[in-house]
């Protein structure tokens, strides 16, 4: 701390020096005015000859090394003594700086990992995920072996649900490709209730009323498991909020097929819903 504390001052003297080099004409003085020269020992033995007039440069240093107070004389030209002080000053603020950085810092790479804003933790039986601090748990249960959902305080179709099958595979990628695995999973995206004749309009096939579009499908590897990451926006005939975006997060461990869906619906996904069903996503894994 003493080092940092000496390269700061050492950096106000210089500039100091080179102010009174500039101002070296100018002789108002200050009269009566004291300073607490045991702070400004680095400013003062480096100002130059004849800066205090009638005091020797050694005694001012001197006294500031017994913590004596300094009266400046007349002669210390009115500027000069202003960079004195505000050199003090500068370079009392910057031992501060440095320490509360270092504190800052230690804080981030040894204090507990840093938890996603507006996310409470959940640890399920095999799993785990991050659950927006809003959304409050559901007894509903859309899909075979949902074992968790929660929904949004405000608007039901913002909502998560976690379901547990058995499966055969020993990995996802036993399934196919992402595409190929949609397929199988193809029940999270609901189903047509309306069976009657349309025309096609609005996007939509002859007899269709409900879309859905993949958007983006990837793969990841967490602690040498793979999962499938699937984007999907569905949308319906009679155009509700725009569609539905709904991530679906897919992985196989210890003869289960654990399954993610999250989604919100298109007006408030891009309203910041967005955010929260991200998160979910990219917070599931499984033990």
């Amino acid at each position: 701390m003493a080092a940092t504390t000496l390269s700061s001052a050492s950096l106000v003297v210089q500039g100091v020096a080179a102010a009174a080099s500039a101002l070296g004409s100018s002789h108002s003085s200050v009269h009566g005015s004291s300073l607490s020269v045991k702070q400004l020992l680095p400013v003062l033995a480096a100002a130059p000859r004849g800066a205090f007039g009638g005091c020797c440069k050694a005694e001012v240093v001197e006294q500031a090394a017994t913590g004596s107070t300094l009266n400046v004389v007349p002669s210390l030209p009115r500027r000069l003594a202003l960079a004195l002080l505000a050199g003090s000053v500068a370079a009392s603020f910057g031992r501060v700086a440095p320490a509360v950085a270092a504190y800052g810092e230690a804080a981030n790479v040894f204090g507990s990992p840093k938890q996603q804003s507006g996310f409470t933790p959940y640890a399920g039986s095999g799993f785990k995920l991050n659950v927006p601090s809003k959304w409050n748990p559901s007894k509903e249960s859309e899909f075979p072996g949902t074992v968790l959902r929660y929904e949004d305080n405000f608007d039901a179709k913002s909502n998560l649900s976690v379901m547990v099958t058995p499966t055969e595979k020993a990995s996802i990628t036993e399934f196919g490709s992402p595409q190929k695995f949609l397929e199988s999973v193809s029940y999270l995206l609901g189903k047509q209730a309306y069976a009657g004749n349309t025309v096609s309009e609005g996007g939509f096939s002859p007899n269709a009323v409900a879309a859905a579009a993949l958007l983006k499908a990837a793969e990841k590897e967490i602690d040498g498991k793979k999962y499938y990451n699937l984007d999907i926006l569905t949308r319906t005939a009679d155009g509700d909020e725009g569609g539905t975006h709904q991530l679906i997060v897919g992985t196989v461990a210890d003869g289960n097929l654990y399954l993610l869906k999250a989604q919100a619906g298109d007006k408030r996904w891009f309203k910041g819903a967005d955010k929260f069903v991200k998160g979910v996503a990219e917070s599931f894994s499984v033990a």
